[in-house]
């Protein structure tokens, strides 16, 4: 059962795998980092806050997960995080991506590409559908292909960082004038006005 007393997620990047890569809070923070998805069980929390599977999938991958695929997806799950940060953070750098990154998105891709089958119906035409749709690994695969798809979209083009270079929360630029500055105005806007408003009084 989701535990309705937890915390929710900040989910303000308008993309799930900008919210994952956000779950490693306060990045680049020098006094150290802070993490948000602890274990498995936080990380169906996240899958279902994120809409990516249903309330009665999560119980259902809760129940079927042993100890050791419950530590082994989440282990994968942070692996993936971290490759796909070290590539946005690159791509935002105008650096080129390490390969080591790229080499592990990739192994997640394929392994997440091998667990879903091609369907055609007609009126609706191709669609991809997942084999097994109560998998406990099923997150972690569709994370990964998430991942892989805004890379190769359109919406890449709108990737920007909070301009907190503590902070640095990843989100997809939606606004009129691709001029979004902050992952959320009321955390670290209102903390960086607070900031030069002191800076100000000082000097």
């Amino acid at each position: 059962m989701t535990n309705s007393a937890a915390k929710p997620f900040e989910l303000i990047a308008g993309h799930p795998v900008l919210d994952l890569v956000n779950t490693l809070d306060w990045r680049f923070r020098e006094s150290g980092t802070e993490e948000l998805l602890p274990d498995y069980a936080e990380l169906l929390r996240f899958a279902e806050q994120s809409a990516l599977i249903s309330p009665r999938q999560a119980r259902q991958m809760r129940q079927a997960a042993s100890e050791r695929t419950a530590k082994q997806t989440f282990q994968l799950v942070i692996d993936l995080r971290e490759a796909a940060a070290a590539i946005f953070y690159a791509l935002l750098d105008e650096r080129t991506p390490s390969p080591d990154a790229i080499k592990k998105l990739d192994y997640h891709l394929h392994v997440a590409q091998a667990n879903c089958n091609l369907h055609w119906a007609k009126g609706s035409g191709f669609t991809l559908h997942w084999t097994d749709t109560v998998n406990p690994q099923l997150p972690l695969w569709m994370l990964s292909q998430s991942a892989a798809d805004l890379l190769v979209s359109e919406a890449a083009a709108s990737l920007r960082e909070c301009a907190n270079a503590e902070c640095r929360w990843l989100f997809l630029d939606t606004s009129k004038n691709r001029s979004r500055r902050w992952c959320d105005m009321k955390i670290c806007g209102n903390r960086m006005k607070a900031r030069r408003f002191k800076a100000q009084h000082k000097a």
